[in-house]
């Protein structure tokens, strides 16, 4: 299936790229500028005209200072339907708060929820949709539920017949490639593909590689289209301009996500209840500095973090906020479970969680083990050598 495909898929992206790079150059320099696939409304609204929409999408679905539903209201197209993720359409959900279905209280328009008891929309939901829009900023890590959304969503469209369109934006952590890779008997809705935990892909590319290689379980054929952005390149410094989620306030965050994560289900807090969450490593009891450690009280958030872990209390441990985050980092979660182990403290507050953001029990178990860092990165690295050779026919971006 995917050698049948793909010679097609790449071959219309690679001139629809060429074809958006032509318009978007500086004038001054002749370089690029970059360019969201939501900015580009030339390359997209035109597949619209006289269309029944379904749009995924949510805080982040801006270009420039409009929303995406309000440029496309104001462009006469016809917005049937908005799937709200996690988070909500609006972003003011607590992480793992079901998100109920109703009307956006703005527009109007018809909400359906597809982070609740709903994940993959039923068919009545699809049937008098004539295309599914997807434009929502990603951070890059596999356990970041808006990439498992996204599947569901293309499995739905498939089996619908009809297209589904990938505005594509940059990746936060696209410079580089890292953590286990899933194992299949690990997958959940905070880990769907056999992909490393930070996969270095866009939304658009990584939907490329989903149909590609046929991980949607369907057997419907899927018309896929990918706006790639313009003028990017994997390595660029991209600074959200909206936050993704109520926990990632600001890049600094948004780098440290994918070391900080495994801290979830964990007795010990990354800042969930501060003004600067996932940026701090905290604990009422045990912690790893000696003297006057940093030290933060968490507090309830509503729509944030309503009951974060000792709330009300002051705790003490690191403060990351001026620590640049290159990579994924196992130093941290590596100490602090070491100082839990030598005081015979329980760690994990659901081991069984754990596995299922690591992607594999070997992590864990390696770390009970005590393994060393470089062994654990040793142990992961054959798998991520073939999953970078595996992507690459998907990519978009140099």
């Amino acid at each position: 299936m995917k050698l049948l495909r793909m010679p097609h898929l790449a071959s219309g992206l690679l001139l629809m790229i060429s074809t958006i790079l032509l318009g978007c150059t500086d004038s001054n320099t002749g370089t690029p500028k970059l360019q969201t696939g939501a900015a580009q409304t030339e390359a997209w609204l035109p597949l619209l005209k006289d269309k029944r929409v379904g749009l995924v999408v949510n805080q982040t679905s801006r270009v420039g200072e409009q929303h995406l539903v309000d440029l496309l209201l104001a462009n006469q197209v016809k917005v049937q339907r908005i799937f709200a993720p996690e988070h909500g359409f609006r972003g003011d959900h607590d992480a793992g708060a079901k998100v109920d279905s109703g009307k956006d209280s703005k527009t109007g328009i018809e909400l359906y929820s597809i982070y609740g008891k709903t994940r993959k929309p039923e068919p009545e939901a699809m049937a008098d949709l004539d295309v599914v829009v997807f434009d929502i900023q990603d951070v890059g890590v596999r356990f970041y539920t808006y990439i498992s959304s996204m599947h569901y969503m293309m499995e739905a469209a498939a089996e619908a017949g009809i297209p589904f369109v990938v505005l594509d934006r940059p990746n936060p952590n696209g410079d580089y490639v890292d953590g286990p890779v899933l194992e299949p008997e690990f997958a959940s809705f905070v880990g769907m593909h056999p992909i490393p935990l930070v996969h270095g892909m866009t939304v658009g590319e990584l939907a490329q590689m989903i149909v590609g290689e046929s991980w949607l379980e369907t057997d419907r054929f899927l018309d896929l289209k990918v706006i790639p952005v313009a003028g990017y390149q994997r390595d660029m410094t991209y600074k959200l301009p909206v936050k993704p989620s109520p926990n990632l306030p600001n890049y600094t965050a948004v780098r440290h996500y994918p070391s900080l994560g495994f801290f979830e289900p964990t007795v010990v807090s990354i800042g969930r209840g501060t003004d600067f969450p996932f940026q701090v490593i905290g604990h009422d009891s045990i912690y790893l500095t000696e003297g006057e450690a940093f030290s933060f009280t968490p507090r309830s958030i509503p729509g944030a973090s309503t009951h974060p872990k000792f709330e009300d209390t002051q705790i003490k441990g690191m403060d990351l906020r001026d620590k640049p985050a290159q990579g994924l980092n196992l130093s941290y979660l590596l100490a602090w479970y070491q100082a839990f182990a030598r005081q015979q403290q329980p760690f994990f507050t659901s081991q069984s969680f754990f596995d299922k953001l690591a992607g594999t029990d070997k992590l864990r178990k390696a770390m009970v083990a005590g393994e060393t860092e470089a062994q654990i990165r040793a142990s992961w690295q054959a798998d991520l050598e073939a999953f970078v050779k595996a992507r690459q026919p998907y990519l978009l971006y140099p």
